[in-house]
């Protein structure tokens, strides 16, 4: 007898996380490891969002929230949207879930039935094809390269819709790869979604501040889209505040109500006191996510030119995020110490047992043949990294 269902045994162990845990169990054992597998700011929480936090304590903000979450806060996401991004949505049309994460979850589980089809560039975000897995879908990829920044053309697009295709899933800026669709690009896919009216638009928008470029652009920022598009946002990457556990979508109404339903019979609300810190986040400008931003600009430069010094690594210039993702084919084959690397997940852990650097391969991303690090990191920590990674490939023949 099987104890486990097929769900959980079909579902795959993520992947940063597996990396994250082999390099603190490697730290444990009193190597000095550094860590580049996560994607998290080393940035603490800025103060004014902790004090909001420690207000609601005093203040016995402690009891059941609503499943959809204080309207107080949802207003402040909704005053967000119209502000900063030019787009309406009422506070009934939010819904704020326990992380991005769970936020996506819900959209995917509220839309897709077992056997339809959703679209997924790859690279793409580990979580993306196991939540497909988990609604009983079928994950339908479109590859790209480093040589086109990672980014699909409106063919790709329109040549992987069907008619069971219901869902495209994408983020921009994106993990893992740190590309930003421009406006331009964007109005190129909305052309084929515009003869495509049966396929909805999940547009994860996590590091939407974290973009060097001029501006953030949204495909929901298109009117014959907008009824279409489920917004995924929330506050770990801009503002620094991952363990809180907080993100949402912005969607229609009606499934707005389906998210706030699904969400009511698994987690219920998001912790109070987390809330009141995200009102705090969103009422309290942008000045320390800029900040944030500009050294995280500083690092993406500095580790360009070391990865450029390493032969062998194909890579380009991310426009966002805070990732890298060179192609590391060129060292396939390649052995040292009579142990041969074959693909990316074992060139990363081949570089966390040899170089003491934790990355991730990325085949779990859907791309077998790169990896992916996290230049969140101080920039000691970085340049002393990419050394040993450089020495570390240069020892494979």
């Amino acid at each position: 007898m099987n104890v486990l269902s097929d769900r959980i045994n079909n579902l795959s162990e993520s992947q940063t996380i597996k990396m994250a845990k082999l390099g603190r169990e490697l730290a444990a054992k009193g190597v000095d490891v550094i860590s580049l597998s996560f994607g998290e700011p080393d940035f603490h929480t800025p103060e004014h969002i902790k004090e909001a936090a420690k207000q609601a304590m005093d203040d016995n903000f402690t009891y059941y929230t609503p499943v959809a979450g204080y309207p107080e806060l949802r207003k402040a996401i909704a005053k967000k949207l119209k502000d900063e991004n030019g787009l309406d949505y009422d506070f009934s049309e939010i819904v704020v879930s326990t992380g991005a994460k769970q936020a996506i979850a819900n959209a995917v589980l509220c839309l897709v039935n077992p056997g339809e089809e959703v679209i997924i560039p790859t690279p793409y975000w580990v979580s993306y094809s196991e939540v497909v897995k988990l609604a009983e879908g079928k994950s339908v990829f479109i590859d790209t390269t480093v040589e086109q920044n990672f980014k699909i053309t409106p063919e790709q697009l329109e040549a992987a819709i069907t008619p069971n295709a219901k869902l495209f899933m994408f983020s921009s800026p994106s993990n893992p790869t740190g590309s930003v669709y421009s406006r331009e690009e964007l109005a190129g896919l909305v052309k084929v979604f515009e003869r495509h009216p049966h396929v909805y638009i999940l547009s994860d928008e996590i590091y939407e501040h974290i973009s060097y470029l001029d501006e953030h652009a949204s495909i929901a920022q298109f009117p014959s889209l907008k009824d279409r598009v489920v917004i995924i946002n929330g506050f770990s990457k801009s503002y620094a505040m991952t363990g809180w556990r907080i993100g949402y979508t912005a969607s229609t109404k009606e499934l707005a109500t389906a998210f706030d339903k699904l969400q009511g019979q698994i987690t219920s609300g998001t912790c109070s006191i987390t809330q009141r810190a995200g009102t705090a986040a969103y009422n309290g400008g942008l000045e320390a996510v800029l900040q944030m931003r500009e050294e995280f600009k500083k690092r993406r430069d500095l580790v360009y030119s070391l990865l450029k010094e390493i032969d062998g690594l194909k890579v380009n210039l991310p426009d966002g995020a805070f990732y890298f993702f060179p192609d590391v084919t060129s060292f396939f084959g390649k052995s040292y110490n009579g142990r041969t690397v074959n693909d990316a997940d074992e060139l990363a852990i081949y570089i966390l047992e040899e170089a003491h650097v934790a990355v991730v391969g990325g085949g779990s991303f859907g791309d077998p043949k790169s990896m992916r690090l996290s230049y969140a990191a101080a920039e000691d920590k970085l340049t002393e990294a990419m050394q040993r990674i450089k020495k570390a490939l240069n020892q494979l023949q």
